[in-house]
């Protein structure tokens, strides 16, 4: 039975503060139900919603060909899914500068941009995610805490990466109390037993793929397991339950970009789903179909957004054929154009390295390229030459605008969320 354990906070910190941040309290942690064991029943429109979305996934990780493959899952779907994830973070950071800040660490340039290493880090762990866990795989508290120790890795609070907290935390209020939070998570020695329930919740394959990640994200926003990062981890074990399950093997549906645009439901549905009492309550039953229909929904928006992404860059990449000229099949020139979508910053020798093929090579291809148009060359950091596909770059803003409108369309919609300009 969720409930509230009443606790005491007294303030150990010094002077320099205000009263009211000086003051002890009394306070009341949130202790949810286990997963485990629990009957789940949707309603019937929920049910339909997460049908809806399972349709949705399993046709964008059947059909899609530009976005399929680990280099271009990683370097597009990922990269947006990050900069979203890090965005309901408060991390603000736009496509094409991201991707000079990529660049940059390939030529281990000293960091500049630290909001960019901070969303690069971000990538890094959803990537990390992809690869701990496969179809049937389980999810572990290990698993977890690798993923969050790559997330901070790079950023000031990198000693935290992959511990638990072993002290209270909170959300809203102060940040020097708990005495006037908006929510405050389960007390720190009730976060192990939780999260293995969490991962053995993962291990059933009882409920819809679908609904199992938006209930396993929901309780782990819940718990709350770490100092920070604890969105941005909850956000990549979405995907971690969705490829476990199979239904998003290959591609990866952006969800979190739709769930950045719908940020004020999001947040509303979580809260909402902190009910009090018996799991089997009306007020729990009401909660978690709305929390999961509004999950649902998310991922059958992301998947459209996808696909109309996934046409923009077959069409870019047709162009490109043709303005290059005769392509010889397996060819430097050929791989590049392959990859350009995926790697729309890149140097002569990361291409080689991408594409597999020689530096010579590679550099021809690239030059080639540069005459007719796709790629410009630009400098990266302190002097180093890199080479830039703006079209591809474009495109991944009209991604980005699309996924912020919340009606699906910037014209008749206007971006919820600070994006890119219109290229």
């Amino acid at each position: 039975m969720a409930e509230l354990l009443r606790r005491r906070w007294e303030s150990d910190l010094g002077a320099g503060l205000s009263r009211r941040d000086r003051l002890g309290c009394d306070y009341e942690a949130y202790l949810p139900d286990p997963l485990v064991g629990r009957k789940w029943r949707l309603d019937a429109a929920t049910a339909a919603d997460v049908a809806d979305a399972e349709v949705a996934i399993s046709r964008l990780d059947r059909e899609a060909a530009a976005l399929r493959g680990t280099e271009v899952l990683a370097r597009i779907l990922l990269r947006a899914e990050s900069v979203a994830s890090s965005r309901i973070e408060g991390l603000e950071v736009g496509g094409r500068r991201l991707l000079r800040a990529e660049a940059a660490r390939g030529f281990d340039e000293p960091a500049t941009d630290i909001t960019a290493v901070e969303v690069l880090a971000n990538i890094d762990a959803m990537v990390r995610a992809t690869e701990l866990v496969g179809v049937g795989d389980p999810i572990t508290i290990a698993s977890l805490l690798d993923v969050h120790e790559r997330l901070l890795a790079a950023g000031h609070l990198e000693r935290h990466g992959g511990r638990l907290r072993t002290e209270q935390n909170w959300i809203g209020g102060s940040g020097y109390n708990p005495c006037s939070a908006t929510f405050v998570p389960p007390p720190p020695e009730a976060v192990p037993g939780l999260l293995e329930d969490l991962c053995a919740f993962c291990a059933d394959d009882t409920l819809p793929a679908v609904a199992q990640a938006a209930i396993a994200h929901a309780q782990f926003e819940t718990i709350h397991p770490f100092v920070d990062g604890n969105g941005r981890t909850g956000r990549a074990l979405i995907h971690m339950v969705l490829r476990r399950r199979g239904l998003a093997a290959g591609v990866l549906p952006p969800v979190s970009l739709i769930l950045a645009t719908w940020s004020r439901a999001y947040l509303a549905a979580l809260a909402a789903a902190h009910y009090m009492g018996p799991a089997t309550s009306d007020e729990a039953q009401v909660a978690t179909d709305s929390w999961v229909a509004l999950f649902a929904a998310a991922c059958t928006r992301a998947c459209a957004d996808a696909v109309d992404f996934e046409r923009r860059l077959e069409s870019l990449r047709d162009d490109w054929l043709r303005r290059a000229g005769p392509v010889r099949t397996h060819s430097a020139l050929e791989s590049i154009l392959r990859l350009l979508p995926a790697a729309p910053v890149l140097t002569v020798r990361s291409a080689a390295a991408l594409s597999g093929r020689s530096l010579q090579a590679t550099n021809e291809a690239i030059n080639r390229l540069v005459n007719v148009g796709v790629l410009r060359q630009i400098t990266v950091g302190r002097r180093n030459r890199a080479f830039e596909a703006s079209e591809a770059i474009e495109a991944f803003a009209y991604l980005e605008r699309r996924l912020a409108s919340p009606a699906g369309e910037t014209i008749v919609s206007p971006p919820s969320r600070r994006v890119p300009q219109r290229p």
